[in-house]
């Protein structure tokens, strides 16, 4: 597993933690790391995609940066009592991913107050509903320049910086 993998697990967790408690806002995010340690993340919500549009989507973001470690995480409701924020880092070298999970805990007027450590476990990458970004995508001509359009698009809203090792 890619060093970048492992720091992903963790700038998520912290990423997550601060938007949930710090502003009570948790988003659904992707963000991933190429080979040279550009990191790109932004909010899945953003794209106003059916979800088959967005799994081609991320699935080209991911080849056209050449991603060694991507992740993509979410607020899980099982009840109102039981809500989780979960995130999954998939390493293309790996067939390992990493899943990470931690329960999400409201007041009565249903803003976040706690969030517990983010439990880490190892799956199999197949395993995972999105674990197959790095999978040949076949676009057509005219999907990819949309693609590259939604991407133009959508760079104000990116955050873009190196990660550090």
């Amino acid at each position: 597993m890619h060093l970048f993998s492992e720091n992903l697990a963790v700038e998520i967790s912290t990423y997550y933690r601060n938007l949930v408690l710090g502003h009570g806002v948790t988003p659904k995010v992707f963000t991933l790391v190429n080979v040279d340690g550009d990191q790109y993340l932004f909010f899945i919500d953003d794209l106003q995609m059916e979800r088959a549009d967005e799994d081609q989507f991320l699935a080209y973001i991911v080849h056209q940066h050449d991603a060694v470690a991507y992740a993509r995480g979410t607020l899980v409701i099982v009840d109102q009592s039981q809500q989780f924020i979960e995130f999954a880092v998939v390493d293309k070298d790996d067939e390992q991913a990493i899943v990470c999970s931690a329960q999400l805990t409201r007041d009565l007027e249903d803003k976040p107050i706690g969030l517990t450590e983010f439990e880490k476990t190892l799956v199999k990458r197949n395993s995972i509903v999105f674990g197959h970004l790095y999978d040949p995508v076949k676009l057509s001509e005219e999907k990819t320049e949309d693609f590259e359009s939604l991407w133009e698009e959508m760079k104000p809203k990116i955050l873009h910086r190196m990660m550090g090792l």
